[in-house]
């Protein structure tokens, strides 16, 4: 007979400076990924991330205590309207973990975490070739709108 216990449930969490250490792996993983050469520190995340002055907000994924991925976004505006918006500059799943609906998630917190801070719109970009986060987007909510690279944006 088969073992029918629940899968573990995901926690999505704002990042603590704790996190540091995984989140910078995690990072490098990313860059790695796009063929750049990572030169983020334990240093320039703390700074950014959890310094006097915060520069990104940053959600975790965390399986069972294990941090498993991440998204990180940073502030918009349109002055001319009045309205802020946010970015997701980084949107990571581990690979293991990827297709059980983890980034959706973080998508989801990352939408909920821009309502919070009184945003009226969330852009996210994609590489050209990713067709599946482009999909994922789509599904998500998002509408393209395409510039020099595919951009993507939610009206919170």
């Amino acid at each position: 007979m088969q073992d029918e216990s629940p899968l573990p449930v995901i926690e999505i969490r704002d990042a603590v400076r704790a996190d540091t250490p995984r989140i910078l792996s995690m990072i490098e993983a990313l860059a790695r990924h796009h063929n750049d050469t990572p030169s983020a520190s334990i240093e320039t995340i703390e700074r950014d991330m959890f310094g006097d002055i915060p520069w990104l907000y940053t959600l975790i994924a965390s399986l069972a205590g294990n941090v498993v991925g991440y998204a990180a976004l940073y502030p918009l505006a349109q002055l001319q309207s009045g309205t802020r918006g946010i970015d997701m500059h980084h949107l990571f799943v581990e690979q293991h973990f990827r297709g059980a609906g983890i980034g959706k998630q973080l998508i989801k917190a990352s939408i909920d975490k821009a309502r919070d801070l009184s945003c009226t719109y969330m852009m996210v970009g994609t590489h050209p070739e990713n067709s599946k986060a482009q999909a994922v987007y789509l599904a998500c909510g998002f509408e393209r709108r395409d510039g020099i690279h595919p951009r993507f944006r939610y009206l919170i």
